[in-house]
């Protein structure tokens, strides 16, 4: 794979989709949402629930039809293309699509056979994934033995049994423990640079968004930033310093005042950006005498951009109406 390659394989244009009933308001779940992805990334959708993320998830892996003209992948056009695109994109839900009764080799077995896969080719390839994924002395085990990681690792198997160029994932770390997600993720890096992969995915966690190549933060179905993680943190500047009070409109207003500063004040937490973070806060102290509860300093991170960039923290929203269960 050619690392520095430039070659969009996600384009994305002024796309909108709503959920509301006749006759009812309309319930944007993505709002105008322009985007590119770019061959062999990682790439992120971020947001809490109701943020759009797994209505983009649905429509990109082709169970919600997209309007025409406004999603193209592998340069074709998804609205005219949706039965051609399906095989050559690999989808791993949030939900568990195994069939517990069945061993991983039967699972993979039925998946290629979806996929119009018979014979010594598909053994092949089912030898291949369950060997890359560490399981290949279990194939013969039923799948309810097995831990949320191992299943989770067959969900894998399954999604690139047809060699797709593009693999989407669904809130991947879902239930895994620890070790099960630091499994996972050397897998996906393995697949991005050994066989030069695409993957999407979506996630609620900082820290799987903080190992992404490229980051899409959606916040009502808009996009509010897209940028590497080092790149979106760097952009704050300086220090970020958290202030804990049960007055925090008054604080910012003084902070304002007497330093010509912006703060936040978000849910009793007030937060203000600052080179140098650790000098100044002596001064703070001084300027607001029985006003702070504590003070913390820190490097800037996802979910400082997060706030930087949606004027408001991260968490849960009312998701709109769909048609079928899901998070978003």
């Amino acid at each position: 794979m050619n690392e520095t390659s430039t070659d969009n394989v996600v384009r994305i244009d002024r796309l909108s989709h709503d959920y509301s009933r006749r006759g009812a308001s309309p319930r944007p779940a993505l709002s105008d949402l322009s985007l590119q992805v770019r061959r062999g990334e990682i790439f992120g959708f971020l947001g809490p629930n109701g943020s759009g993320k797994t209505t983009l998830f649905r429509i990109l892996s082709t169970l919600i039809p997209a309007p025409p003209g406004k999603v193209t992948l592998l340069g074709l056009d998804l609205a005219q293309h949706r039965d051609r695109l399906r095989q050559d994109i690999g989808v791993v839900f949030q939900s568990p699509s195994l069939d517990k009764h069945l061993t991983a080799d039967e699972n993979l077995r039925c998946q290629g056979n979806l996929y119009g896969l018979r014979g010594p080719e598909l053994q092949k390839r089912m030898d291949q994934l369950l060997d890359k994924v560490g399981l290949s002395d279990r194939r013969h085990e039923r799948v309810e033995r097995f831990s949320g990681g191992m299943r989770r690792r067959v969900e894998l198997a399954k999604g690139m049994l047809n060699r797709p160029q593009i693999l989407l994932l669904d809130e991947p770390s879902t239930g895994l423990d620890p070790t099960a997600r630091i499994d996972l993720w050397r897998y996906l890096r393995e697949i991005q640079h050994n066989d030069g992969v695409t993957i999407l995915l979506t996630t609620h966690l900082m820290d799987e968004a903080d190992r992404c190549s490229r980051l899409a933060i959606l916040d009502h179905g808009r996009l509010a930033a897209c940028d590497s993680p080092a790149v979106l943190k760097d952009r704050i500047g300086g220090d970020v310093i958290t202030l804990r009070s049960t007055q925090p409109t008054q604080v910012a207003q003084i902070i304002t005042d007497k330093f010509n500063l912006k703060p936040e004040a978000l849910d009793g937490v007030v937060r203000l950006q600052k080179p140098r973070g650790h000098e100044f806060v002596p001064q703070l102290i001084e300027a607001l005498p029985g006003l702070i509860d504590s003070v913390s300093v820190g490097k800037p991170t996802l979910e400082d951009v997060f706030i930087e960039a949606t004027g408001h923290i991260f968490r849960d929203e009312t998701p709109p109406l769909e048609p079928t269960s899901g998070s978003d």
